[in-house]
């Protein structure tokens, strides 16, 4: 069972980051104390960037242990490591780096340098079994129950690196596997799949700008089957729509 979308609209994309970014202190504070850690699926891009910016000039950055925090990713571009394009370089430059992270609780996913030697389904298949050895028996689709999935929102409808119309949207057993030909570049990505992102506690979808305003009204409005990987992400206990007054400005159309 999952969660029907609420949706939270903000002012401006500067507004918008700095509530997701307090809203996300006080999930991650709430879960430590009720089960003394938290995990956190982070997302890329603009949205993704600015609310770890936000984070980082956050004045209640130390409401929360980091050293007990578990950080993945959603998705990541097979690049080099420390190539400026890979989520986790940003991530790095502009949050994780300056804040008291336990790095063993920092999961990457693979670089295309590492040791899978540019192997993308093999260093897929590697985050795979890495979510699969966090997870605890109870928990479902052989991940971690994240406490919060964050996901920006494309142009497109895309989520994490699920594409319209590519095969990873339609993946139903594996959480996380290889995307070749993605329509935007670099071409060759890791993702999260469906049944992971569904198997979070709570999924936070953030979108912010007039570009995204026809992805968010076609998302929001997909009701039978979803054709938009946003309108498929939903989590087992909330799903948050996080939005801009652009970025929501077509919603009800």
């Amino acid at each position: 069972m999952t969660a029907e979308p609420e949706v939270f609209v903000h002012r401006d994309k500067e507004e918008l980051a700095e509530a997701v970014a307090a809203r996300l202190l006080t999930r991650v504070a709430d879960a430590q104390a009720a089960r003394g850690t938290a995990s956190v699926v982070l997302t890329g891009g603009r949205n993704g960037n600015a609310l770890l910016a936000a984070l980082a000039a956050s004045g209640a950055r130390g409401a929360i242990d980091w050293a007990r925090l578990d950080l993945w990713w959603g998705d990541e571009r097979f690049l080099p490591e420390g190539d400026p394009d890979r989520n986790h370089t940003q991530a790095r430059e502009t949050l994780l780096d300056s804040v008291p992270l336990d790095p063993a609780r920092i999961h990457v996913m693979p670089p295309s340098d590492g040791p899978y030697s540019g192997d993308v389904e093999a260093a897929a298949e590697a985050y795979a079994a890495e979510l699969a050895a966090a997870a605890r028996p109870e928990d479902p689709a052989k991940v971690p129950a994240f406490d919060v999935l964050l996901l920006g929102v494309g142009p497109d409808t895309h989520v994490a690196s699920l594409f319209p119309g590519h095969p990873a949207l339609r993946e139903t057993e594996r959480t996380a596997v290889a995307v070749h030909g993605a329509p935007k570049p670099p071409p060759t990505r890791i993702s999260l799949t469906l049944p992971a992102i569904r198997a979070a506690r709570e999924v936070w979808l953030l979108a912010a700008g007039e570009d995204k305003a026809d992805a968010v009204a076609a998302a929001l409005a997909d009701s039978g089957p979803p054709q938009a990987p946003a309108a498929a992400a939903r989590g087992r206990e909330r799903t948050l729509w996080l939005l801009d007054e652009p970025a929501a400005a077509k919603r009800g159309l």
